[in-house]
C-alpha cells in the first residue's frame, strides 16, 4: 500500500459507525463507555488516479491514483421519481432515475434517508440504472410502532437485509451493486449474506464499526449500557432527549461535526435530515435502534461475502477511528481500501465529486465479470 501525502486537490475517502441524528459529541477517556451511540469509524489509505472526463478512472491500479476535485456533475437535468413500494403491507418510499447500464441501489445510514444521495443519484444516472430507498423506519418510509412486535426486535439488520433484497426482486427486478453508508453498509453486508446472488457488488462508505456492540464492552460496563438502554427506551427521558435533538439548530451542528467542509452543512441538508425525523413514529425507531446493542458486526459478515467489496474511509470522520477501519482490508473480499482526504463521516454528500467517479469504476470493474458468472 502506497502512502503519499494528499495536497488541496485531492480527498479521501471514509468509513463511519452511525448516520443521523449522532446523540452529543464528547471527548471519552479511554475507559468511559458512552451510553449511547455516536458516529465511530473510519478507513484511509491514500492514492490517486487519473480521471477521464466522464468522471472515470483512467485505471484501476488504485495504488497510484489521483482523484479530481474539479468534476462536477451534479447538475445534468435527468428526471428522479419519488415512488413508493407496497412491502409486507408497508409504504417504502425510494428514489430512481436512469434506463439503461448495470443496476445499483443506494442505502442510507442512521436517522437519514435517500434524499441523502441526492448529489450522485443524477451523475450515476447517466450510465446505471439507480435506485436510494428509505428502509424501513427511516425517511419517508413506514415506521411501525417496535412494541407491536412484543419481545421481537423488528428493526435489525435481519430486517433491512430482507427489505433490501426484497426490493431488488420486486422493484429493480435485477442484480444489482449496493452502495452503502455508514450502518447502511452492515444492511448492504446482511442482505450480501441472505441472498449471495443478488448483490454483484458493495461499496462500503463510512461503514459503521457498531463500537457500542455488546460483545465490545467490558464486563463491567454491560450492566450500566443495558439500565441506560432500559431508561431510555421505558421513560420519558428517551422522548425528551430526542425532542432536544430533533430541531434544526441542534442537527446542524451534529452535522458540523462529521463534515469536516462545514460548508457543505446547508440549510437544505438540515431539511432533508430533519423532517422526515418529525414524523410520527420516528421517535421510537430512534430509540429502538440506539438500545440496539446486538446483531450482526462487520467483521463477523465480511468473512461470508461472495461479491467484491471496496471500502472508502473519510480521514476526518470524527467518530469512527481510521485505524479500527483499516483492519477491514485484510478481508479476502475486500479488493481495495480507499481513504478519502479530508473528508468526513458522509463522503457521498460532502465530497460527491470524489465518490461518483469511484463508484462508476468499482462498477465498470466488475459489471461485464459478474453478468457474465
Amino acid at each position: 500500500m502506497q502512502s503519499v501525502s494528499t495536497p488541496t486537490s485531492f480527498v479521501t475517502f471514509t468509513q463511519s459507525q452511525f448516520d443521523f441524528p449522532a446523540i452529543y459529541q464528547k471527548k471519552f477517556s479511554k475507559n468511559f463507555l458512552p451510553p449511547i451511540p455516536f458516529y465511530l469509524s473510519r478507513l484511509s489509505r491514500k492514492c490517486s488516479v487519473p480521471r477521464h472526463p466522464r468522471g472515470c478512472f483512467a485505471t484501476s491500479n488504485w495504488n497510484d491514483r489521483v482523484i479530481d476535485p474539479s468534476f462536477d456533475g451534479i447538475s445534468f437535468g435527468i428526471e428522479v421519481k419519488t415512488c413508493t413500494w407496497n412491502w409486507k403491507g408497508y409504504s417504502i418510499r425510494y428514489q430512481c432515475s436512469g434506463s439503461t447500464g448495470p443496476a445499483i441501489v443506494m442505502v442510507h445510514g442512521f436517522g437519514a434517508n435517500s434524499d441523502h444521495w441526492r448529489k450522485n443519484i443524477p451523475v450515476l444516472a447517466q450510465s446505471h440504472r439507480v435506485f436510494a430507498i428509505d428502509l424501513i423506519g427511516y425517511g419517508y418510509s413506514d415506521k411501525p410502532n417496535p412494541r407491536e412486535f412484543g419481545d421481537t426486535s423488528f428493526y435489525t439488520f435481519e430486517t433491512w437485509g430482507n427489505q433490501l433484497n426484497d426490493f431488488c426482486n420486486d422493484v429493480v427486478r435485477d442484480k444489482a451493486f449496493f452502495i452503502c453508508n455508514s450502518i447502511g453498509g452492515v444492511v448492504g453486508l446482511q442482505a450480501a449474506v441472505m441472498e449471495p446472488a443478488i448483490c454483484r457488488g458493495i461499496v462500503l462508505l463510512n461503514i459503521s464499526l457498531r463500537m457500542l456492540h455488546i460483545t465490545k464492552q467490558p464486563w463491567y460496563g454491560k450492566p450500566l449500557i443495558r439500565s441506560f438502554q432500559n431508561l431510555l427506551r421505558n421513560t420519558d427521558l428517551g422522548k425528551f432527549f430526542y425532542s432536544s435533538v430533533a430541531k434544526p439548530a441542534s442537527v446542524k451542528n451534529i452535522l458540523s461535526q462529521c463534515y469536516h467542509d462545514t460548508s457543505e452543512v446547508t440549510d437544505e441538508l438540515v431539511e432533508k435530515i430533519l423532517l422526515p425525523g418529525l414524523e410520527p413514529g420516528a421517535v421510537d425507531v430512534f430509540l429502538e435502534f440506539i438500545c440496539y446493542s446486538g446483531g450482526p458486526l462487520p467483521e463477523d459478515l465480511l468473512p461470508q461475502v461472495k461479491c467484491p467489496v471496496l471500502i472508502g474511509w473519510g480521514d476526518k470522520d470524527p467518530w469512527e477511528p481510521i485505524e479500527l477501519g483499516r483492519e477491514y482490508a485484510k478481508f479476502d473480499a475486500v479488493e481495495d481500501f480507499v481513504v478519502i482526504s479530508n473528508v468526513g463521516h458522509c463522503p457521498q454528500d460532502e465530497a460527491p465529486q470524489l465518490v461518483n467517479p469511484l463508484v462508476e469504476s468499482f462498477v465498470a470493474r466488475h459489471a461485464n465479470v459478474t453478468q457474465a458468472s
